[in-house]
């Protein structure tokens, strides 16, 4: 993916495929079926995927090849004969938002030249993200959170109480938020989106400052993608569980799984990031049905070559989204 053509061409067939995923997910608005949501918006994904003109393969996706049908870790994606790309994609994040009507649903995808993303099976992970503009390093997943909460504040020029951590609202993160809380900062917690939320330190107007807690790794090397092009800071760390999930990342050729990952280390060289509202958040408005047989999209794609971030809004005749015109 080093021709600047070829680059521009695939920001916007990546934009189509995370379209076609979050209107076929959309049909299953507040219906209460997490998984029918899911294998629509996968369904989608994987037919529009099979129209890109890559040779790709998918490093970071729905699970690993026996667990799930498609989009699963090394299954191979494209038209072929055509640039060698990674893809890393998450068809639908917040599949419980759309079972329960919710805000903040996305449909995500990121591709990066062969070799470009981190490859591990689909453990958790522990992230920190700041945005742009701030010294190199300014905090460390190794930190405390008073710590990174009083850096952040003077490189930023402002006080603690003024910055917004946002996070997963998991019990898991109940330590943390103590100790956010005693420090003096505010807290936007999240239901689900973490890719949303790490993206948010990025974008002007979002109010968020930084990101913290653990979520999975797809989500991380994705958030990872678009700070790529953003210009971000993100640190992360996989998180072993058991038995089973060493023997995982083991075989995944993982040798130190206590390794802190730097933004580089899960998305390197020309990154692609794409993704689309499937219900309207902060960051994009959900898809809109105007009239019988239409569909309105709103999209965001970032390209880390030229540090160029767009906004997309995409009208379509939703019978022809899966046919790949």
């Amino acid at each position: 993916m080093t021709d600047a053509v070829t680059d521009r061409n695939l920001a916007l067939e990546a934009v189509r495929v995370t379209e076609a995923a979050a209107v076929a997910a959309m049909a299953y608005l507040g219906g209460g079926d997490e998984r029918a949501a899911d294998e629509a918006a996968v369904k989608a994904m994987m037919e529009r995927l099979d129209t890109l003109m890559v040779d790709g393969t998918v490093r970071m996706g729905e699970g690993e090849e026996g667990e799930v049908e498609d989009l699963y870790t090394g299954q191979k994606i494209g038209t072929g004969g055509a640039p060698k790309a990674d893809v890393a994609v998450l068809a639908l994040e917040g599949k419980s938002i759309i079972a329960r009507g919710g805000y903040n649903a996305l449909s995500v995808i990121a591709l990066a030249e062969d070799g470009g993303f981190l490859s591990v099976p689909n453990v958790y992970m522990e992230k920190i993200a700041v945005g742009p503009g701030l010294p190199e390093g300014v905090v460390d997943l190794d930190a405390e959170p008073a710590e990174n909460l009083a850096a952040l504040a003077k490189a930023k020029k402002v006080k603690v109480s003024d910055l917004v951590v946002c996070m997963l609202d998991r019990p898991r993160h109940a330590q943390i938020v103590a100790k956010l809380r005693e420090a003096g900062a505010r807290i936007r917690l999240i239901l689900d989106g973490d890719v949303s939320g790490v993206v948010a330190t990025a974008l002007p107007g979002s109010g968020v400052d930084i990101f913290l807690g653990s979520g999975r790794a797809t989500q991380g090397v994705l958030a990872a993608a678009a700070l790529r092009g953003l210009g971000g800071q993100m640190q992360g760390r996989l998180i072993v569980r058991n038995d089973d999930e060493t023997a995982r990342l083991r075989k995944a050729g993982v040798e130190d799984p206590a390794r802190k990952y730097e933004l580089t280390d899960m998305a390197s060289g020309n990154v692609t990031f794409a993704a689309t509202g499937v219900t309207t958040g902060p960051m994009l408005t959900g898809v809109q049905f105007p009239d019988r047989g239409l569909a309105t999209t709103h999209s965001l794609v970032v390209r880390s070559k030229t540090r160029t971030l767009r906004y997309i809004e995409g009208h379509h005749h939703v019978s022809k989204l899966s046919r790949g015109t």
